[in-house]
């Protein structure tokens, strides 16, 4: 039988959730910038979001590629036994679905802006090579591709954070039913360390 974590004993380290937030920051930047830019009209100021946009993909796969390495080498305390199993198993596959949409994500975006040919200067400072040799008609396939999956990354977060919002305003219930809704609200943002 699994012993209760307390608020002083942590699912996950120090590091782990310092990993998470950075992510999650990024994300929330990538994201938005990559919608705005889409939208905006040629100018300065969509040169200013593709920028933006390009320089935190830029500086988040380094950190997704510590991170998984990290959780490899570091597992968390496992979920209460009063989750059920299938549960604990959907949120350790959804957790590494999105580790791997994350990882695509990224990468798909650096190949697609090096066929594209267009340059990614990190944050003014020094721009990352191209991984790909030029080719705009596959980058532009890509780059469907791309919104695609940025799609299929933000829109569960999006339900996850309203239907969080939503419920904490109800009455609380029972300890078991709240782990199993801090579970599926976990599992679709992908908390369980992502």
């Amino acid at each position: 039988m699994a012993t209760l974590r307390t608020s002083a004993d942590p699912a996950y380290t120090v590091t782990a959730r310092t990993l998470h937030w950075i992510t999650a920051a990024l994300v929330l930047v990538i994201i938005p910038a990559g919608i705005a830019m889409g939208l905006a009209p040629q100018g300065p100021a969509q040169d200013f979001l593709f920028h933006v946009h390009r320089s935190c993909g830029a500086i988040l796969i380094p950190i997704l590629l510590f991170r998984v390495f990290y959780r490899l080498t570091h597992k968390p305390a496992p979920l209460p036994d009063d989750i059920p199993a299938l549960q604990r198993r959907a949120a350790e596959l959804v957790h590494w679905l999105l580790y791997i949409l994350l990882t695509i994500q990224l990468f798909l975006g650096w190949i697609a802006t090096s066929a594209y040919r267009a340059p990614i200067l990190v944050f003014w400072t020094f721009e990352l090579p191209p991984i790909w040799r030029e080719d705009r008609a596959f980058s532009e396939q890509l780059f469907v591709f791309h919104r695609l999956i940025g799609i299929t990354i933000a829109l569960p977060r999006l339900r996850a954070y309203r239907g969080g919002a939503v419920s904490s305003l109800r009455a609380p219930r029972s300890r078991a039913l709240s782990h199993a809704d801090r579970l599926a609200v976990g599992a679709a943002r992908g908390l369980n360390d992502t």
